[in-house]
């Protein structure tokens, strides 16, 4: 029995006479790359490669044998683009939120929005990196002092649980907004000092104000989780 690599390939004349059906040889499953390396080696006897800059193509001229030509016109792509990109919408969540955010919160706000990178791929710190460095979008620096906090950063300074900071910004009582939608909240720390945030406070730690029912439903679908 012998090897794939036994196989004797078909000889010139056999394949020439195969030149009336040559999609069904081509697209047979039996036709192995050696077989098809062979026919274009055969078929075709030069290849002349130019480029029309004015409409951004690479133009290739084929040489048949036997005297025929045929021009091949493929999109020339722009200097830095890969075949992949990864989307705008995606680059610009991520330029809105760098320097205010570290990349693995930006990696999670890309996530939940289901944003993928070119590849296909969820993301994650590493991914947010290579994108925001790219444009020299801005670092974010834990270090500078900040005039807005997250929602988790609030609850620790206001002393509560983070469902009840939850609950004063479904109920307007304390002011807050998302630079994109899924993005984590964000709170102004002046706002933590204002009389009305301090009272219902002070009801939360002695256990006079429990959430509203509604409020505990809708924060599911209307906040983010951090």
């Amino acid at each position: 029995m012998l090897h794939r690599s036994q196989v004797p390939l078909p000889s010139k004349e056999l394949l020439l006479s195969l030149a009336q059906d040559l999609p069904a040889v081509w697209n047979a499953p039996s036709t192995d790359m050696r077989l098809k390396q062979r026919i274009m080696r055969i078929l075709i006897e030069e290849i002349l490669a130019d480029i029309d800059e004015n409409h951004r193509e690479i133009v290739l001229l084929i040489h048949w044998a036997g005297g025929r030509h045929s021009e091949l016109r493929l999109k020339k792509r722009a200097a830095g683009q890969q075949r992949r990109c990864t989307s705008m919408e995606a680059v610009e969540v991520v330029q809105q939120m760098a320097g205010r955010f570290n990349d693995e919160l930006i990696a999670v706000t890309l996530n939940r929005l289901g944003m993928r990178t070119g590849l296909g791929n969820t993301w994650d710190k590493n991914r947010v990196y290579s994108l925001r460095h790219h444009p020299q979008f801005p670092n974010f620096d834990p270090q500078q002092p900040r005039g807005k906090i997250t929602l988790k950063e609030a609850a620790r300074c206001l002393h509560v649980s983070e469902g009840s900071v939850r609950q004063m910004i479904l109920q307007k009582k304390l002011p807050a907004a998302q630079v994109v939608e899924c993005a984590l909240w964000e709170i102004s720390v002046e706002a933590l000092d204002s009389e009305e945030v301090q009272k219902i406070v002070a009801r939360i730690r002695n256990g006079n104000m429990r959430p509203q029912k509604r409020a505990v439903e809708e924060q599911q679908t209307m906040f983010s989780n951090t």
